[in-house]
């Protein structure tokens, strides 16, 4: 029969999870769109003529074309039938209602029913959508949208190839100018050695409540552990930030809004765990339960949620995939072995206390 502070344990930790999903449910649709993560990697090579003050790249692990125009005269995309799509400029964006583009780019997929005002020959109806001077969105010309892959690749799927060169044009003033790049397709990483190395973390880490919490020894893997699980919670913190700035967060200020809006539930899962880490190196009451809470957090928000990184070439977090995968794992496997060895050490405290005899009463 299970201990029932055990059974108290694992119901606060379930409700806690639920609760957790389910405030999470709404930020995660508002995310829906950018990919886990991707074998086609989509690059800016540059724009033609060059103008000073605009620049272009990709975001969102290639996701989305990102524009932004400090110069002081409009600068508009054009559409996939050449007509006005985003006018940028120093009043803003605006998206013309008229337009195809508008309605297709807003899915990833490019599936999205056109309304019957969609017309590429009719004169622009402009709408303004955002204050500042960059732009993001979906663009089929520098996707892949097929669920087969390209001819060339499917035939040699384990090299690293040139799928297409692309062109997305502009309209400055009287004159074009256009954006260029290229898509590649980059064969997917092994996951094996990844999901090796969590599992034995996670079993080294979860053997630590094995040991009697009431001994030397105990103590130590009590800070072990604790230890551990604020090295998984550091590792979430740089990955959180990694991902802002793969999503296109530009400085303190839009790194901190993109943190507080688009990646708030893993960044308080690594600041949590950070937390708890301490509370178990400080030997706090209730620190193994505090182990696996957190832990079960960065299990769920920071390792499940990302685990397409260990299995694809192109991540959604800046910088080099390798290290992104690294982060990933740590995460993963402190956070299961952090709920693995709070339990445990959960499950000892309960059994000895039913084993120890109560004191008798003063008279």
């Amino acid at each position: 029969m299970i201990p029932a502070p055990l059974r108290r344990a694992a119901l606060v930790v379930t409700a806690a999870l639920t609760t957790l999903l389910a405030l999470a449910t709404p930020a995660a649709a508002h995310g829906a769109d950018a990919p886990d993560g991707t074998d086609y990697r989509a690059e800016v090579t540059g724009i033609a003529p060059a103008r000073p003050g605009l620049t272009a790249r990709m975001v969102e692990a290639g996701a989305r074309l990102e524009l932004t125009n400090r110069t002081a005269a409009d600068v508009q995309v054009l559409g996939y039938s050449g007509e006005p799509y985003l006018r940028i400029g120093p009043g803003g964006v605006y998206e013309n209602s008229r337009s195809p583009a508008t309605y297709l780019n807003r899915t990833l997929a490019g599936d999205t029913q056109l309304p019957p005002e969609a017309d590429p020959a009719a004169a622009p109806v402009w709408r303004r959508i955002a204050d500042g001077p960059t732009a993001r969105w979906h663009d089929q010309r520098t996707l892949w949208l097929e669920s087969d892959p390209p001819v060339q690749v499917a035939a040699a799927p384990d090299r690293e190839q040139r799928v297409r060169d692309w062109v997305v044009p502009l309209r400055a003033g009287t004159g074009t100018v256009e954006v260029h790049g290229t898509l590649d397709w980059v064969p997917p990483p092994d996951a094996y050695p990844w999901w090796v190395a969590a599992t034995l973390g996670f079993l080294v880490i979860g053997a630590a409540g094995l040991v009697p919490a009431g001994t030397a020894t105990g103590v130590r893997a009590l800070r072990g552990v604790g230890a551990l699980l604020a090295l998984g919670g550091a590792a979430t913190v740089a990955l959180t930030v990694g991902k802002a700035v793969d999503a296109g967060a530009a400085g303190a200020g839009g790194m901190l809004l993109d943190l507080l809006t688009g990646q708030t539930w893993t960044l308080l899962t690594g600041l949590g765990a950070l937390t708890a880490g301490g509370y178990a190196l400080a030997r706090r009451p209730a620190a193994d339960f505090a182990l696996a809470l957190a832990g079960a957090c960065l299990t769920l928000f920071a390792g499940v949620s990302n685990l397409a990184v260990l299995s694809r070439s192109v991540a959604p977090v800046a910088g080099p995939p390798t290290l992104a995968r690294v982060l990933v794992t740590v995460a993963l496997a402190t956070g299961v072995g952090a709920v693995a060895a709070g339990l445990l050490r959960l499950r000892t405290a309960s059994r000895a206390a039913r084993v120890t005899p109560a004191a008798p009463a003063a008279r």
